[in-house]
C-alpha cells in the first residue's frame, strides 16, 4: 500500500481496536539530502549532555518539560533518540504525540492495536495485526496514537549504519490510565521518565513478531512519499545518495556547526601561579618534573546554584565543557589537532585542560557518567573537586576542577592544571603554547562553561 501527496500531507490511519482513537503518521517535509542523519547525531550528543539525560530500553531520552500538577497541566514533553538498532516493541497507559526526523536511511515504524491480554493469549494473533509504516529518509513526520498502543520504531534497511529518528514527544496527560498508586505518586512529584511509562511487549508475542518481520511481505504496510509513486530505479538511487551523503555529513558537520546556548556572562578570572594544597592535583608529579602550573578561580554570589549543591553543579560544569565548548577555543584545537597529527600525538575536539571529558573507556565516573581520573565530595554537598587528565607522547597533564560554595551563597569554581614534559620536545611544546594557554585557553574555558551553567537554572 502506499500513500502518495493526493492530500496536503501523505498520511496513515491504522485502526486500532476496543472503541480506541487510530494511529495517525503524516509526513510533512523532506529535507536536504543527508541531512537528517547530521541533525540526529547532533541532537542526541545535546541530549546525552545534559545531566537529568536517561539512558535505558534502547531509547535515550531527556525530560525538556514536566507536568504542573498544582495548575491542572498534566502534559508533559520528552526528547529521544532510537538508534541503528532500533528498539522494542513496548506500550504506554496514556496517548503520545510526537514530531520526528528520520536518519539518512529512513525509518519503518510498526504498530499494533490488540490489548495486552490479546498479546498474551494469541501471540500469532498480535504478529497478524502488525501495521508497518515506512517513513523516507531525511524526513520531517508526526506520530499520534492513544493508551495502550504497542510499537516500535526500527531502521528501514537491514543493517543500517544511520540513526532511524530523533523526536520531539508530548504527553498530553502523563496520569492518563495510570493504576499504580506509586507510580501515579511520583508522576504528580514530576519523578517519572520514559522507562517508567513503558510496558514491554510479553516475550511470547515479541517472538511471534520477529519471526513475522522476518517473512514481511505478509504483513500490512504503507509506504509514505511526497513525491508519489515513482520508478524502482530512482527511488534505490535517491535512497543510496542520501544513505551515502548521509555519512558524510554527519562526521564533518561538528567541524562547522556553532553550538547554541541562552548565555549569562560568568565574573571574571583571578589567574595564579600556586595552586591550593588540599587540591587533588596537588598529589600528581614530583615537585622536581613539573615544568608547568597555573590556577584560576570565578568567585559568584548565586543563591540559585548555591541551593542545587556542589555536586550538581560540578555535573553541570562538567557536561557544559563537553556540550558548549568556546568557539575559539575548538578552532585553536582543530588547528593543533592538524598540526600534531604527523607527530602521532593525542587529538581531542575539546580544550586541552578538559579533554579527557571524551574518554569514554575511563572506568573511574563522576555521578556516574563523566570520566574522571578522581574525585572527592564532602558529606555537605558544599564542595566538590575532581580530577581530569592525560598522558601523551611529549607531556603528561592533570587539572583539577572544583566547586566550594560558601555560608553565603558564595560560589568558587576553580581550575588548576599541572603538566611534566617526558622530553625536549615536550618541553618545546609547552613554551610554544604557555601565554595562549594561560591568557585564553583555561580562563575562556571556566568563564564560558559557569555562564552554561547559571542559564541553565
Amino acid at each position: 500500500m502506499i500513500a502518495t501527496a493526493e492530500s496536503a500531507f501523505p498520511n496513515v490511519s491504522i485502526p486500532v481496536a476496543d472503541d480506541r482513537p487510530p494511529v495517525q503518521v503524516h509526513l510533512i517535509a523532506q529535507l536536504g539530502i543527508g541531512t537528517g542523519t547530521a541533525l540526529v547525531r547532533k541532537a542526541a550528543r545535546r541530549q546525552a549532555a545534559d545531566p537529568n539525560f536517561v539512558d535505558a530500553l534502547d531509547e535515550p531520552s531527556l525530560k525538556l518539560g514536566g507536568l504542573h500538577a498544582d495548575s491542572g497541566d498534566r502534559s508533559s514533553l520528552y526528547s529521544f533518540v532510537v538508534e541503528n538498532g532500533g528498539h522494542p516493541f513496548h506500550a504506554h497507559a496514556g496517548p503520545r504525540v510526537f514530531t520526528a526526523l528520520s536518519g539518512s536511511d529512513g525509518a519503518q515504524l510498526r504498530f499494533s492495536g490488540l490489548s495486552q491480554s490479546q498479546a498474551e493469549s494469541s501471540p500469532d494473533a498480535f504478529a497478524r495485526s502488525l501495521h508497518l509504516v515506512d517513513i523516507p529518509p531525511d524526513c520531517l513526520f508526526t506520530v499520534r496514537f492513544g493508551s495502550e498502543v504497542w510499537h516500535q520504531f526500527a531502521p528501514l534497511k537491514t543493517a543500517s549504519r544511520h540513526p532511524v529518528l530523533f523526536a520531539l514527544s508530548c504527553h498530553p496527560d502523563e496520569l492518563y490510565g495510570i493504576e499504580d498508586p506509586d507510580l501515579a505518586r511520583k508522576i504528580m512529584h514530576d519523578k517519572a521518565d520514559i522507562p517508567t511509562l513503558t510496558r514491554l511487549l510479553p516475550p511470547s508475542a515479541s517472538k511471534a513478531a520477529d519471526a513475522a518481520l522476518r517473512r514481511s511481505g505478509a504483513l500490512q504496510r504503507t509506504m509514505l512519499s511526497l513525491q508519489g509513486p515513482t520508478a524502482s530505479w530512482r527511488r534505490v538511487l535517491c535512497a543510496t545518495t542520501r544513505s551515502r551523503v548521509g555519512r558524510l555529513r554527519a562526521v564533518v558537520s561538528p567541524w562547522f556547526s556553532r553550538t547554541g546556548s541562552r548565555h549569562t556572562s560568568a565574573p571574571s578570572v583571578v589567574a595564579s601561579s600556586e595552586i591550593p594544597p588540599d587540591f587533588l592535583v596537588r598529589r600528581h608529579f614530583h615537585p622536581a618534573t613539573i615544568d608547568h602550573q597555573d590556577h584560576f578561580t570565578c568567585t559568584l554570589r548565586d543563591p540559585r546554584l548555591a541551593r542545587l549543591g556542589a555536586n550538581a553543579v560540578m555535573d553541570r560544569l562538567l557536561s557544559a565543557f563537553v556540550s558548549q565548548p568556546p568557539p575559539g577555543v575548538t578552532l585553536l584545537m582543530r588547528l593543533r589537532n592538524a598540526l600534531v597529527m604527523p607527530l602521532r600525538l593525542r587529538r581531542s575536539s575539546l580544550g586541552c585542560p578538559v579533554s579527557s571529558l571524551g574518554n569514554s573507556s575511563s572506568s573511574e565516573r563522576f555521578n556516574g557518567r563523566h570520566p574522571v581520573m578522581a574525585h572527592e565530595s564532602e558529606p555537605t554537598d558544599r564542595r566538590v573537586q575532581v580530577m581530569l587528565g592525560a598522558d601523551d607522547r611529549h607531556l603528561a597533564f592533570r587539572t583539577n576542577v572544583a566547586v566550594e560554595i560558601g555560608a553565603d551563597d558564595t560560589l568558587s569554581i576553580s581550575l588548576a592544571n599541572r603538566v611534566s614534559c617526558h622530553n625536549e620536545f615536550g618541553r618545546f611544546y609547552m613554551k610554544m603554547i604557555d601565554q595562549v594557554h594561560r591568557r585564553y585557553v583555561s580562563p575562556k574555558l571556566l568563564r564560558t562553561a559557569i555562564g552554561q551553567v547559571q542559564s541553565t537554572v
